[in-house]
C-alpha cells in the first residue's frame, strides 16, 4: 500500500503506472522488431496437381539400403563401407540410371537409435552431391 507524505493522512489513490510503461515499451519493441520479418516474401515452390500422374517404371531398381550404426559405421545393403567411399559408390548408382530420376534407386536410410547425428548428416549430404534424387528414412526395426 502507498502511504501519501501529505498531512491528511489517508491512503494514496494515484495508481502507479511505471509498471505498465515497462511492459508496454517491451511489447512496443518486440513487435518493432518482429513486424519487418513478416513482411518478407518467402518464395515456395509447391508442387502442382496434375491430370497425369508420372510413369512408374515397370522394372524399378532395387533399392539401396544405408545403415547408420552407433558407432559411426555405415554399411550399404549389409556391406560395411567407409563413409570417404560412399560418395563415389553413389554417384556411380546415380549415372548408371542415366540421368533419368525415375530409373534411380531409392537409398533407403536407416539408423540405430544411439546413432550420432553428425554421421547422419555426411551421409545425406553425400547421397545429395551424389545426385540421388530418392532418399527414404525407414524405422529401426522394420
Amino acid at each position: 500500500m502507498a502511504f501519501s507524505s501529505n498531512s491528511g493522512g489517508g491512503p494514496m489513490a494515484d495508481i502507479n503506472v511505471t509498471p505498465l510503461v515497462d511492459v508496454m515499451l517491451v511489447l512496443l519493441i518486440i513487435f518493432m522488431v518482429t513486424a519487418p520479418a513478416l513482411s518478407y516474401q518467402i518464395q515456395v515452390d509447391l508442387p502442382q496437381r496434375s491430370t497425369k500422374p508420372p510413369e512408374q517404371p515397370k522394372d524399378p531398381p532395387e533399392p539401396i539400403r544405408l545403415r547408420v550404426e552407433a558407432g559411426g559405421t555405415v554399411t550399404w545393403n549389409g556391406t560395411p563401407m567407409p563413409i570417404s567411399a560412399l560418395q563415389a559408390a553413389l554417384e556411380v548408382e546415380a549415372e548408371r540410371a542415366g540421368g533419368d530420376v525415375t530409373k534411380q534407386p531409392t537409398v533407403e536410410i536407416q539408423t540405430d537409435p544411439d546413432a550420432q547425428y553428425e554421421t547422419l548428416a555426411k551421409v545425406l549430404s553425400r547421397a545429395k552431391n551424389a545426385g540421388m534424387a530418392k532418399i527414404a528414412f525407414v524405422e529401426p526395426g522394420a
